[in-house]
């Protein structure tokens, strides 16, 4: 850094014609500037400059020096101007990760609307269920549904994630209503392979205590979305986020079950590299689906006069 510090004195001097103009210029002390110029000489093995006492004239090897260097600064000038501009208000790619059905459902449609709020952010969105890394793959966030555990990466709640057991009328009524969730052992239950535990079903009771179900099914997918097909077409019941199924649920295609009994709650977050300097393009998408989806999320408003499981 010293030597971009001293041919960045060396070009001011040759600009401003003189060393006193020059410390001027720069807010330090002549003696200093000189001090610049003579570490930068003594480093290259070259004059620089020819001083006298009323003018300032280039030698050769200072000629090339400065026809080389003048334009390289500015270039570093420019691009520490954009820089600027980037970090004063949102604009830029913005590359994020979200997951395949919630970045379908939820974030996708709202895009447009973002888009249109901030102009000047072109966004790349990867959808997909891996757990990418964000900084060797390029990504400024990600879109995560879980409860994390401790990571190097920095986490902001956007939206609750509430889950719900449903099912079909028509097989309701052919096969029944589950009161508590030892009755599901005698039911269809499509089973999620993503999930840590596929065939195990976990809930809190009213009471406050655990209880857990081994459950088994004709049908196991990896793909929200195909569960909820599913249970729509009457095969069996499901567990799912109710950004899944809040609709459906409110339409009256899915009815909620088990509604004294809550499932495990996981949480939407953005997460991101850093905290410290982080970019307006990242803030600003943040806020916006904070504010879209809230700390009551539409998805739960629609389902609200289902008999949804309490929090």
């Amino acid at each position: 850094m010293d030597n971009l510090t001293d041919i960045a004195v060396f070009v001011r001097v040759v600009d401003s014609g003189s060393f006193t103009k020059a410390a001027t210029q720069l807010g330090l002390s002549r003696a200093v500037v000189s001090k610049y110029i003579s570490r930068l000489e003594a480093r290259l093995g070259a004059r620089l400059l020819n001083r006298t006492t009323r003018r300032l004239s280039l030698t050769e090897a200072g000629a090339a020096l400065y026809a080389n260097s003048r334009d390289a600064l500015g270039q570093i000038e420019e691009a520490e101007t954009e820089i600027s501009k980037l970090q004063a208000e949102p604009r830029g790619l913005l590359k994020i990760n979200a997951p395949m059905s919630f970045g379908i459902l939820h974030i996708a449609p709202a895009l447009p609307a973002f888009l249109a709020r901030y102009p000047d952010i072109t966004v790349e969105m990867l959808m997909d269920d891996r757990i990418v890394d964000l900084v060797e793959e390029g990504f400024d966030l990600a879109i995560r549904i879980a409860r994390l555990a401790d990571s190097a990466l920095v986490a902001s709640k956007i939206a609750p994630c509430r889950q719900v057991v449903c099912a079909a009328r028509e097989y309701l009524e052919r096969q029944g209503v589950p009161i508590h969730p030892e009755d599901l052992r005698n039911h269809n239950c499509i089973v999620y392979t993503y999930a840590s535990s596929p065939n195990v079903w976990r809930f809190i009771g009213l009471n406050g205590n655990a209880v857990t179900v081994p459950v088994r099914g004709n049908l196991r997918v990896n793909s929200g979305l195909a569960e909820r097909e599913a249970a729509l077409q009457g095969l069996g019941v499901i567990i799912l986020p109710t950004f899944y199924v809040g609709e459906d649920i409110r339409a009256g295609r899915l009815q909620a079950v088990l509604t004294n009994f809550k499932a495990r709650e996981l949480t939407v977050y953005a997460v991101y590299p850093e905290r410290k300097y982080l970019a307006p393009k990242v803030r600003v998408f943040i806020d916006f689906f904070r504010e879209r989806f809230g700390p009551e999320p539409y998805w739960d408003r629609f389902a609200a006069s289902a008999a949804l499981p309490a929090t």
